[in-house]
């Protein structure tokens, strides 16, 4: 029993200090330490940590305080994903589907996201949902790809949200459609942006003001369309629209300014 027990705390204490190394990892990477987060990162792996194996691959994919080493960073992914970190699952199942680094391999590349999806992980299910949507790697399932896409976009998938509203549009129910572009253009999005401006914009009785304020919203996040929009849309309204929009738009910018300093 006493020897049971030590090689428990022993476990504990490995594994603390494996999380502790990654966490001090990306803590030296935000602050632009990227050589010690290469050694942070390291060391965790070292410890066995599955997180430290994928951030040390990310290093080496990007070249980033290491020499760039995309082979080496997919087999620290494939080290990782072998003990169930679903980030490496997403990133080596991408690695697969392209096929520039590994072989393509439609199949291993979605069973490794979609590994990563049944883990509640937003960027495996938006892929998965992906996947089970064109065909590729499974049969195509139209109902477990809106599935994965829902789960995906309650976590705020930005992506998801977007694929949602074009599948919407495009079956015919823009006004639900409208609903994910907004959610994407509240996260500060500019392709959910333009598209709810479009929407509001088609509308017998659309609300031009808002349309305004959200294709300009757009266009300054760099979404070229925009402008087009926004000259249609003035071509519509009167002046005093037109201030009103803009004033709408700073508003939005405002709010979601104070929002980021409290």
């Amino acid at each position: 029993m006493t020897k049971t027990y030590l090689l428990g705390c022993a476990f504990s204490l490995i594994a603390s200090t494996a999380f502790a190394d990654v966490s001090e990892g990306l803590s030296l990477l935000e602050a632009g330490d990227v050589a010690g987060a290469a050694e942070a990162f390291a060391t965790a792996y070292d410890a066995d940590d599955a997180e430290g194996a994928f951030y040390l691959g990310r290093l080496f994919e990007l070249g980033l305080g290491t020499d760039q080493d995309e082979t080496r960073a997919a087999n620290l992914y494939s080290a990782a994903a072998e003990k169930g970190s679903a980030q490496a699952q997403v990133r080596l199942g991408l690695i697969y589907h392209e096929g520039r680094i590994l072989l393509r391999d439609y199949v291993e590349g979605t069973r490794l996201i979609c590994a990563a999806a049944e883990a509640d992980h937003a960027e495996g299910q938006l892929n998965c949902g992906l996947a089970y949507q064109t065909g590729l790697g499974v049969d195509q399932d139209a109902e477990r790809a809106a599935s994965y896409l829902e789960q995906a976009s309650a976590q705020g998938n930005i992506a998801a949200l977007n694929v949602l509203g074009q599948l919407h549009t495009t079956e015919g129910d823009s006004a639900k459609g409208a609903e994910y572009f907004l959610q994407a253009a509240e996260l500060g999005n500019a392709l959910g942006m333009f598209e709810y401006a479009s929407y509001l914009a088609s509308q017998d009785e659309g609300d031009l003001t808002e349309a305004y304020a959200y294709a300009s919203l757009a266009m300054v996040r760099g979404l070229t369309d925009a402008g087009a929009l926004l000259d249609g849309l003035e071509a519509q309204m009167d002046a005093s629209d037109v201030l009103a929009g803009q004033a709408r738009a700073r508003e939005w910018t405002n709010t979601r300014i104070a929002q980021a300093e409290e």
